[in-house]
């Protein structure tokens, strides 16, 4: 199985080529909570989110670890690819596209990725079209859920326009962690 946690990737680089005009932001979107901090120029930061999901750790793991899945997890995620990785599964070179939009350049960019099953996952941009990307992944059991902490700091290194970047905080990144949240929670279902 290629596994990827590209789902952190993907999301990071919607957000990223986005730019958002909120110098700091909270906003609880209904089941998922984001929390936005841009630096004075707008097109670099950080984002955060949280959600809750009825799985066990593992599950949610085996979904943000495996690149199939970020396909279909990450907005704009097009490819991904395993380049390399530890013989023992504690890290791997991920090569990805993203075509976020018709607006942004499709992006390619490689990112190493540390794995600490079942609880953390981190990753950081080490080539490509991204000046900076390290996301970072933690899952916490909390009684028969999981609390998905999902982190990327950014900086895509080319202008953006700030209005994709706030269209990407305010849809994108909560659809992402809902759909990680329903793929996990039909998956658990069936174990």
């Amino acid at each position: 199985m290629r596994k990827l946690s590209l789902v952190c990737l993907g999301l990071l680089v919607s957000m990223a080529a986005l730019g958002v005009d909120l110098g700091q932001d909270a906003e609880p979107l209904g089941d998922v909570e984001v929390r936005v901090a841009l630096d004075s120029t707008e097109q670099a930061g950080t984002a955060s989110a949280t959600v809750r999901i009825h799985a066990p750790p593992e599950v949610v793991w085996s979904l943000i670890t495996n690149c199939k899945e970020a396909l279909v997890i990450v907005p704009g995620l097009v490819a991904c690819d395993v380049v390399d990785q530890a013989p023992d599964g504690s890290w791997q070179r991920i090569h990805h596209v993203l075509d976020y939009s018709w607006y942004i350049k499709k992006l390619t960019y490689e990112v190493m990725m540390r794995m600490e099953k079942p609880t953390r996952v981190t990753a950081e941009r080490v080539s490509g079209d991204l000046k900076t990307m390290k996301v970072t992944w933690d899952l916490q059991k909390v009684g028969d859920d999981t609390l998905v902490s999902y982190v990327v700091e950014l900086a895509p290194g080319f202008w953006v326009p700030h209005w994709l970047v706030r269209l990407a905080l305010k849809r994108d990144l909560p659809k992402m962690l809902r759909t990680l949240r329903s793929r996990a929670e039909s998956a658990a279902q069936h174990h």
